[in-house]
């Protein structure tokens, strides 16, 4: 069996007809979850100090379990998809709803959206990373049914 660079772009039937560059891609994203917001997330949740703002507890606890559950991604990629949809969601939803008015005003520099914000833009690698077609068949139009 010989390896050829066309086939990772080739729709697998392994894969639900998913190209194998699509899976290794979620799969990498999962992995930068797991490991890099893994670790910030339940850093700070394990060394917190005193009582929690209800408020910041609630986005912690998200992050953490974002996290947690991009391990099984790692594994499942497809299976797992829903969280980066959430992902794309919330991050494109607050860079319309808090970043855009603030920078459209210019005003974004030097708030406290800032760093928010350049951290939310990363939000194209996910938006690359999704099969949408699969997407598409397997949660909005579904031909088996």
């Amino acid at each position: 069996m010989t390896f050829s660079p066309k086939t990772i772009f080739q729709r697998a039937v392994r894969y639900e007809g998913v190209r194998p560059i699509s899976i290794y891609l979620l799969r990498l994203l999962y992995l930068l979850m797991f490991f890099v917001l893994g670790k910030a997330t339940w850093t700070h949740i394990l060394t917190h100090q005193g009582p929690w703002d209800p408020t910041a507890a609630i986005a912690w606890c998200v992050w953490a379990a974002f996290a947690t559950l991009a391990g099984l991604g790692i594994i499942r990629p497809l299976k797992m998809l829903p969280i980066i949809l959430v992902e794309i969601f919330y991050k494109v939803l607050w860079l319309i709803l808090v970043a855009y008015p603030l920078w459209s005003k210019r005003t974004l520099a030097g708030s406290p959206a800032e760093g928010i914000t350049s951290s939310f833009l990363w939000v194209i690698l996910p938006i690359v990373a999704v099969p949408w077609g699969y997407v598409f068949v397997t949660y909005i139009y579904n031909p088996k049914k």
